[in-house]
């Protein structure tokens, strides 16, 4: 068995690694690919044992160099760690896997393999950081690798929407650094432990004041109202997989920092702070979905999903129960595996028919049937159809709300379910539904490695969903188990500091 020590490290090592040696085999492109797909394979086999060890074990933590907390370098994980983790490594390997036939040998032969495994590297350590520094480290090793990876070509488009997200993402950054310093300023440790013990006794003003900060600098990062207009600027525009790695990953990222930081350190004016959650949320949800329902774009239509669907997320943290936060977690990973899965198909669609422009497109039922059926399957999902992962997801959260009494975040969600539907439909019926335009008629690709390398993915991730749904029970129970360690922050500190100093929280 792998010591909790280096199990806790290996997320951040084994993609590490690889980009070295990615870099190391500059002009050996097959060695490059082989690389990735085996580191990320290793990649999903860590986090599935960080995950076992975890859920029996209950949360870690380890001291990089033996430094003593809050001191050192902490890595902490508990089963919300490891479910981000699990799922980040699952979405590095289809994505991964798909990159193989969707990413032209031009792009990689500029560093795609060693950038995307930093982008991987950026991830987890972002949701194994234990202190507030190191988190924003994280961060910016994410923008970096994901700025290049949206650049990378050089093509127009993809220029000026990496302008619009680096520059969004950068004023992310320099507020998330001053609250920091603010927040190292008023407590004098940046140890999210030690924080949650110190600002335990600092007047409730200071430290929401704080938390604003960090709400607009992870805002941002998560893409929730009023900060989203750079995402539907920017996702449409690199290559499909990494379309597809950043709406499954990056902006959970954002959401995973907001409900860390506001269940363990900035828990002393709730109501406060929950309400402005709640209503941010709802905004998030319905504007998110107009965007949507708005547009004739392929991709466009599913960034703005993105958005929309963070509100659900963020509606769970705002409700502040039990049963909320669980369907906030069940909801992430359903949410993940969904969106991503829906670019892959998305690219699919644009590889046979040559745009990603719904009036088009068309005629894909007849002619891709396999495809046609794993759209809908996604596309139901996110809809919150049942038996499919997002209506338990939906339906858990509706739940929390009722038996909180919120009955407008309610209402407001019921709505943007219904017009997600209709969004969905409306590319159902252009895409595959309809007759192709004339003109627009192109012959099917012929080689079948690529058909593999984009279909194997997409189908693992459809199974993934209804397998999610017929299995909603377990995972509600995890998620449950998840949200209980979420709400009591003594444990995490007892996991980093220890139990006389978790005795002191109040």
């Amino acid at each position: 068995m792998i010591p909790i020590n280096l199990l806790l490290l290996l997320p951040i090592l084994v993609p590490f690694l690889t980009a070295i040696f990615a870099v190391l085999s500059w002009n050996r492109l097959r060695l490059q690919r082989i690389m990735s797909i085996t580191s990320s394979v290793l990649l999903l086999l860590v986090a599935l044992l960080l995950f076992g060890q975890i859920y029996r074990l209950g949360p870690q933590a380890v001291q990089i160099g033996d430094w003593e907390a809050p001191f050192g370098i902490t890595l902490y994980a508990d089963l919300f760690t490891a479910i981000m983790v699990t799922l980040a490594a699952l979405m590095g390997l289809t994505v991964g896997l798909y990159s193989l036939a969707n990413i032209a040998v031009v792009r990689q032969r500029l560093g795609y393999y060693p950038l995307y495994q930093i982008l991987l590297m950026g991830v987890c350590g972002s949701f194994l950081s234990g202190d507030m520094f190191n988190l924003y480290v994280w961060f910016e090793v994410m923008l970096i690798a994901s700025f290049v990876l949206l650049a990378l070509g050089s093509e127009r488009r993809q220029l000026e929407g990496a302008i619009k997200y680096v520059t969004l993402n950068l004023m992310a950054s320099a507020i998330f650094l001053a609250a920091t310093g603010i927040l190292y300023g008023v407590a004098g440790s940046l140890n999210m432990a030690d924080l949650a013990v110190r600002l335990s006794d600092t007047p409730a003003g200071v430290v929401t004041t704080v938390s604003m900060m960090f709400l607009v600098a992870f805002g941002i990062k998560a893409a929730l109202f009023p900060l989203f207009s750079w995402l539907p600027s920017a996702y449409h525009t690199p290559p499909t997989a990494v379309s597809a790695i950043f709406a499954g990953l990056l902006t959970k990222v954002g959401v995973y920092a907001i409900i860390r930081v506001f269940t363990l350190i900035f828990v002393q004016d709730l109501a406060y702070t929950n309400t402005i959650l709640l209503i941010l949320a709802g905004l998030t949800m319905v504007t998110g979905v107009l965007g949507a329902a708005s547009q004739d774009h392929y991709r466009r239509i599913l960034s703005f999903h993105i958005s929309s669907q963070i509100g659900y997320m963020v509606m769970g943290l705002a409700l502040f129960t039990p049963l909320a936060l669980a369907g906030a977690i069940f909801y992430i990973i359903h949410h993940i595996i969904v969106k991503t899965n829906l670019f892959l198909i998305s690219g699919i669609t644009q590889w046979v028919s040559g745009t990603y422009e719904l009036k088009k497109l068309g005629g894909l039922y007849v002619r891709l049937p396999l495809l046609a059926g794993l759209f809908l399957i996604s596309a139901f999902s996110l809809a919150g159809i049942p038996p499919l992962s997002g209506f338990w997801a939906k339906f858990t959260l509706i739940k929390a709300g009722l038996e909180a009494q919120s009955y407008l975040i309610v209402f407001t969600a019921l709505g943007v379910s219904l017009l997600t539907l209709y969004s969905m439909t409306k590319i159902w019926t252009q895409a595959y539904w309809k007759q192709q335009p004339a003109g627009w008629e192109r012959p099917l690709p012929r080689r079948n490695s690529d058909w593999v390398l984009r279909f194997a993915p997409v189908i693992l991730l459809a199974a993934c969903t209804v397998l999610i749904g017929l299995g909603a029970e377990y995972f509600l129970s995890v998620s449950m188990m998840a949200a209980e360690q979420l709400l009591n922050p003594s444990l995490y500190v007892e996991t980093v500091l220890g139990a006389a100093v978790a005795g002191g929280l109040p």
